[in-house]
């Protein structure tokens, strides 16, 4: 990599965090770039140690799973086949606890797991600290690979720095112009290289996000990108997520200079019995949950 990374460096205990919010009001509103990511990154912070609980033995600690359905990279090698990834310089954009990256690392690839979320970063080194494989000192980080936290929006890499990047429904939903993260990673992949994401299937924003029955019957047009968003009594949002028409994701690749080499719908395995919020058997065997864009910078 031709520059220095800048390391996650920070100390054990939970950063200073709001008391519990109230339940906060859900509506469909504007929300600029600037309030989008102070909202996002509070709420992750807030919400980490939960969802990496409720989630952590679904997603592993050096897994690789795409959504929710369950779909295992192992299996899809949408990276490429995992006996090519040795010595691929990997940047995995919202990272979470960096499962993604750590099952990269496994299979010889030098990652990068990037997330706007200090206390999400904390559990990716809890859990790097625990596997005891890798040495901090090489790379600034448990676990053998560089932690960094920045937003997907203004990625703090040099041009031609990586040769993969992905994101396992990280980042991509919690930005207001996910256009700019398109020309981001773009522009920090190298010629030939692949850039490979997970978001909720947009199809998904026209039903109701519930898991039974009640969320069978579309209830809003597919087509309003207004974003949803969760408020407090003040009216500051706490948390959003930006809806893009499948169109629309196609159109901001291409405007990138990415190539879409194919789009990848899951569907919902035999085996998969669990509920993920708005993910469920019951929906997910009758239309998708999660949209897969391989893009490949020519």
């Amino acid at each position: 990599m031709n520059q220095d990374i800048p390391a996650f460096n920070a100390p054990d205990d939970r950063p200073d965090l709001p008391d519990d919010l109230d339940e906060p009001e859900a509506t469909r509103r504007t929300a600029d770039p600037g309030e989008t990511s102070t909202a996002n990154r509070g709420w992750w912070d807030r919400n980490a140690d939960e969802y990496q609980s409720d989630h952590g033995a679904f997603l592993g600690d050096d897994r690789f799973v795409w959504g929710p359905e369950g779909l295992d990279e192992a299996d899809a090698a949408l990276l490429g086949p995992a006996a090519a990834l040795t010595g691929q310089r990997v940047l995995e954009i919202g990272c979470g606890a960096a499962q993604c990256a750590r099952w990269l690392a496994g299979h010889g690839a030098r990652p990068v797991a990037l997330d706007l979320s200090y206390r999400q970063l904390q559990h990716a080194r809890r859990i790097g600290e625990g596997a005891g494989d890798g040495d901090e000192a090489d790379t600034g980080a448990p676990g053998g690979f560089p932690l960094v936290q920045a937003d997907a929006g203004a990625l703090p890499f040099a041009d031609g720095s990586f040769d993969l990047a992905c994101s396992a429904y990280g980042g991509v939903p919690f930005v207001a112009d996910s256009a700019r993260v398109m020309r981001e990673v773009a522009r920090v992949l190298r010629p030939g290289g692949r850039w490979v994401f997970s978001v909720t299937h947009p199809i998904r924003w026209a039903f109701p996000d519930e898991p039974g029955p009640e969320g069978l019957t579309a209830g809003a047009s597919y087509f309003d990108r207004t974003p949803y968003v969760e408020q407090d009594d003040d009216g500051r949002a706490v948390y959003v997520e930006h809806h893009r028409t499948l169109g629309d994701r196609v159109r901001e690749i291409a405007a990138a200079g990415l190539r879409l080499a194919d789009l990848v719908e899951p569907e919902w395995p035999s085996w998969n019995d669990q509920e993920w919020g708005g993910w469920s058997p019951l929906r997910g065997r009758l239309f998708p949950g999660t949209a897969i864009f391989v893009c490949v910078k020519d």
